[in-house]
């Protein structure tokens, strides 16, 4: 047991190193957008339920921008990112 959750955390670290296969920006804006739907979830229900859920527009409006700028910066990257070039002679 205390062998696997070893593993675990040294999966969990290899996320912060420079040279891993996981694009940070993504995971970000995935989070930031599930943190809306489950704000949008919760808003419909009360509605239902017959009571009005106040959120905060700054908050709302926040995890907007933060996804709609992860998702835009993790593109921009794919557009613009530095070709790898062949120097086979």
């Amino acid at each position: 047991m205390l062998n696997y959750l070893k593993l675990k955390w040294m999966a969990f670290k290899n996320i912060f190193n420079d040279d891993n296969k996981i694009n940070e920006k993504s995971v970000v804006g995935f989070a930031s957008f599930m943190i809306m739907v489950i704000f949008a979830i919760a808003d419909i229900l009360s509605g239902f339920l017959g009571k009005e859920l106040i959120i905060n527009p700054i908050i709302y409006n926040s995890f907007l921008y933060i996804t709609l700028g992860s998702f835009g910066i993790a593109e921009a990257g794919k557009i613009f990112g530095k070709k790898k070039e062949n120097n086979e002679n």
